[in-house]
């Protein structure tokens, strides 16, 4: 391939993505990454300085590949509705995609997922503060209800509780939007990903995203 001196750290990624399609999590080696590169082991550990280091980085890229796209939704302008059902939508067939057009790197993905629990926490607050900004916009509009008008925020008694938090727009705004993320987990979590090939599975969360629009919306 490229001389040492013409590699990228994509190309060490990519590379290192093949490699574990060939050999898996348990066996690949940084030689292997180097050997289908033509470079040497050093070159690769230039890039990244240790095996674990390797790991987690083409874990990330693997985690972080929907993110443009999801990120586009976010900054469009429009109905917030429109805009959280088609980020949702895009989440799931990007991760549907991604376990049932090549099972075999899925599962080893999976591992990876495993060993790197911070980069995972990483990408899951990405992804809730993207849902954030679209229920904020959906707030600010009045499409979606606001702390004040939503009466789950004031749920239970309320004698000792702190009166600028239960109003807190904030506040309201990131549990909402981690409750959303939560709520549809069976439709992003890679434990879930053996009921995506279901025929059903698109009803089911269309379902689902009925229910949280009606949680979500202003009454008329």
């Amino acid at each position: 391939m490229s001389p040492d001196n013409a590699l990228t750290a994509e190309q060490i990624l990519s590379a290192t993505e093949d490699v574990l399609r060939r050999f898996g999590p348990a066996k690949a080696t940084v030689v292997d990454v180097a050997r289908t590169l033509g470079v040497s082991h050093g070159s690769v550990y230039r890039f990244f300085p240790s095996k674990a280091a390797l790991r987690e980085a083409v874990t990330e890229r693997w985690l972080d590949q929907a993110h443009d796209e999801l990120r586009l939704i976010t900054d469009e302008t429009g109905p917030a509705a429109d805009r959280l059902h088609r980020w949702l939508a895009t989440l799931f067939a990007a991760k549907r995609r991604k376990a049932l057009d090549d099972p075999q790197l899925f599962a080893t993905y999976m591992t990876l997922v495993g060993e790197n629990s911070s980069t995972v926490e990483t990408h899951i607050g990405t992804l809730i503060a993207q849902i954030a900004d679209i229920v904020r916009d959906g707030v600010e509009s009045g499409e979606f209800r606001s702390a004040s008008t939503d009466p789950t925020t004031h749920v239970g008694s309320t004698a000792s509780a702190d009166p600028t938090t239960l109003a807190d727009p904030t506040t309201h705004i990131g549990s909402t939007a981690r409750a959303v993320f939560e709520a549809t987990a069976h439709f992003h979590n890679p434990a879930h990903a053996a009921s995506w090939s279901d025929p059903a599975a698109d009803e089911r969360f269309e379902a689902l995203w009925r229910l949280i629009l009606g949680g979500l919306a202003t009454r008329a």
